[in-house]
């Protein structure tokens, strides 16, 4: 716990962290510091943490497993801009974990940091009777900075300690002030460093056997088998002037290695978001990401090539992404005109520094569907403004012209402003979205168009100095929907009160949510007139990581709800709820609703992690209280950790949806799938993959067709419809 040798003492000492959490101001509770140092090829960065005997929190974990630990973390802001940051962290064992952070918080991607980044460096950590000792060597090939022969950067240090809920920096950072990096230091002295000759090449190997039910035809499903194939592919990265890189890919392999968490998808009135976990995707994937979200990149499913541009050129950031997409030709029978057929994108995004923390950009995307004749392209300009060191701006405000297979044109504007203030008690943000009737996003995520919203969240938080209560106080959630004809279609009013202890114990209250959503025959035909659904909920959502080797989180709503997805009916008077016009399908009704999910995380052992899910969600009927559906999710998930490379990872997951057809047109399936993994790896780009994935469902063992819900299904007997044994090798060269 103390520096010996010649480097040791040559290093730059750090001490004075100051918290953020719980106590804004207050010095850290357990001494700390850090020492930094260089030389031609890496950034070294050395933590010493005292703390009580037996209390360090700390797992042999896989890579990036490392919320539940202590840890201490660099950012580093290499260009000195105040508006990105890498950031890298491990834990006392030395796990990695690294992540973008950009001062613009982005919904989808756990806020602020974007922890798709992905990088080749160096770490190791240690666990004494005083404390911990965490070391950490980032190779200057890893970063992205200026062409200059004296660099100047933006640098934070971090140390977290769990049971404390404490968060501890170097400088101060303080929620007096929105954003870190302009609290940030400035670390000088940098000289005749450079990434240098930076050229990677990744080749990856793939083995596989698979059966699989192929639907592309729906009046002729069938099973198909392959004992034995393989392909191969290249991924390359080639560094251009320092802070620019290309990537270029050929027939990659975008096959998930990592699973989807589980979520609900059954009577979702709109898409359910998925994130990416496909590498070549999720790098860098910031310089493309604007308010309105108009690259989703899980839109590509199977492409050929690939092809991006990325960096910094003085005050501006570029992004450049080209890909086609086989996905079209490949998911329609081999007789389908449009078999073999394949789409191809276009990204392209600028911006411009404005000031200390603003910027300018804009944004133009590209899908062309040549074999359809259709295309959607959309371009505008969007805008981040920092008024004062709390108050911050986003703008954006773009416009779509798209050509629908079938020859229908379509075309219009869509607009987003957004403000916040932050502060140490009292936050703020409100949003206006304004989405026109003919606005589409065939590349990104816009799942509802023909709205005007206005959203105001407010919190006010107070914080306790002494006690086991961390923080508590109310928060309001308000949020108003127009169609663009004047038609109000929603109204919520959301309290809620929160309560945050020591030991990362939450409690959080809504006890009323009052919601009025209100359809429409445009978006319900079976709707003669729009009609006015009165929804309320209360929720319970409670979390503890109290005790070393146990994570419990979980919530319950009830209340009632919408059943959008309503029977099949002969006459109206045979439907549920209200009747409406003659259809063979009913609409909507209301229905008392209920759900929860219960998340248990336990680690017998340093190396063994078991994350348990279940989640349920249900329907009734509000005047006989009959099932209308039950929904049911149970996934647990073992992972050891043999070594820091070598990991086992199995994954069992069960759903089932146990429907009623007098109510629902939803039919009962039942699935179980089994994931198994092996996984080697050296350090991100050089793996070795050895997987097994197994599905079974209730399917009519003949494959026949139901006239309204596709393949027939059996009550309880399951079926194998398929099955993928696969073995992935990659490995990093690094010129």
């Amino acid at each position: 716990m103390e520096p010996e040798g010649e480097v040791a003492r040559q290093m730059t000492r750090v001490s004075g962290f100051v918290q953020r959490d719980p106590h804004d101001g207050a010095a850290v509770s357990a001494r700390t510091e850090a020492y930094l140092g260089y030389d031609e090829k890496n950034l070294y960065a050395v933590f010493v943490c005292f703390d009580e005997p037996g209390k360090v929190r700390a797992h042999e974990a896989r890579r990036e497993d490392v919320a539940d630990d202590d840890t201490v973390e660099i950012m580093l802001d290499t260009f000195h801009d105040r508006r990105r940051a890498y950031a890298f962290q491990i834990n006392p064992l030395g796990v990695q974990w690294d992540a973008i952070w950009t001062e613009a918080p982005h919904e989808e991607v756990s806020g602020n940091f974007d922890t798709s980044f992905d990088t080749l460096w160096y770490s190791d950590g240690k666990v004494t009777g005083e404390g911990y000792v965490a070391w950490m060597a980032i190779p200057f090939k890893s970063l992205r900075f200026p062409p200059t022969a004296e660099q100047s950067w933006g640098i934070i240090l971090y140390r977290g300690i769990v049971r404390e809920n404490e968060n501890a920096f170097w400088p101060e950072v303080s929620q007096r002030f929105e954003g870190r990096l302009a609290q940030a230091a400035t670390l000088m002295g940098l000289e005749g460093i450079s990434p240098g000759r930076n050229i990677q090449l990744i080749p990856y190997g793939l083995l596989n056997s698979f059966r699989d039910l192929d639907v592309r035809d729906p009046f002729d499903p069938h099973f198909e088998n392959r004992a034995i194939g393989g392909t191969f592919g290249l991924d390359s990265k080639i560094v251009l002037k320092d802070s620019l890189v290309l990537d270029l890919t050929a027939n990659p392999d975008f096959s998930q290695v990592e699973s989807d968490e589980p979520q609900v998808t059954v009577n979702q009135r709109f898409a359910v978001y998925f994130p990416e976990k496909r590498p070549f995707f999720i790098e860098n994937a910031d310089y493309f990401r604007t308010p309105i979200d108009l690259f989703f990149t899980r839109k590509i499913v199977n492409p050929s090539y690939g092809a991006r541009l990325t960096g910094r050129i003085g005050s501006y950031s570029l992004g450049l992404l080209t890909a086609d997409d086989r996905t079209p030709g490949l998911t329609v029978a081999p007789s389908n005109p449009l078999a073999g057929s394949r789409q191809f994108f276009t990204i392209a995004r600028v911006s411009r520094d404005l000031w200390k923390q603003s910027s300018i950009g804009a944004i133009y995307t590209d899908q062309e569907y040549p074999a359809a004749r259709g295309f959607n392209r959309i371009g505008g300009l969007d805008s981040r403004i920092k008024f004062t060191p709390n108050w911050t701006a986003t703008l954006q405000s773009v416009a779509s012209s798209t050509q629908l297979p079938g020859g229908s044109y379509e075309a219009g504007p869509a607009s987003f402003v957004d403000t916040t203030f932050a502060g140490v008690h009292t936050s703020y943000e409100g949003t206006y979205r304004d989405i026109s009737p003919g606005f589409t996003s065939l590349p990104g995520f816009v799942n509802r168009v023909d709205i005007r919203d206005f959203t105001n969240l407010f919190d006010y938080r107070f914080r306790p100095v002494r006690g086991p209560l961390v923080s508590w106080g109310p928060s309001m959630k308000t949020d108003w929907v127009w169609a663009h004809d004047g038609t109000r279609l929603d109204l919520l009013t959301d309290p809620s009160l929160s309560f945050r202890f020591k030991g990362q114990s939450f409690l959080t209250l809504f006890p009323y949510s009052d919601f009025h959503e209100q359809l429409r025959p445009v978006d319900f035909p079976a709707l003669s007139a729009k009609r006015d659904y009165h929804e309320h909920e209360s929720i319970v959502i409670w979390g503890t990581s109290y005790l070393k080797w146990l994570a419990l989180q979980g919530y319950y709503t009830w209340g009632n709800g919408v059943n959008f997805v309503p029977p099949f009916a002969a006459v109206p008077l045979a439907c549920p709820g209200p009747p409406d016009v003659f259809s063979t399908v009913c609409p909507p009704f209301l229905a008392r609703s209920d759900s929860a999910n219960l998340t248990l995380s336990v680690r017998p052992g340093a190396a063994l992690r078991v994350d348990n899910t279940y989640l349920f969600t249900r329907l009734r009927d509000r005047g006989s209280n009959a099932a209308i559906f039950d929904n049911h999710i149970l996934r647990t998930k073992w992972n050891w950790q043999f070594t820091r490379e070598l990991s086992l990872r199995m994954i069992l997951q069960y759903t089932a949806t146990l429907s009623n057809s007098a109510f629902t047109s939803l039919p009962s399936t039942k699935q179980l799938n089994g994931d198994f993994l092996i996984t080697y790896l050296l350090h991100p780009g050089t793996a070795i993959y050895v997987g097994y994935n197994s599905d079974f469902q209730n399917i009519d063992p003949s494959l026949a067709l139901s006239p309204n819900t596709g393949l027939q299904r059996t009550r309880d007997r399951l079926i194998n419809d398929g099955r993928l044994f696969f073995v992935k090798v990659s490995y990093l060269f690094r010129f």
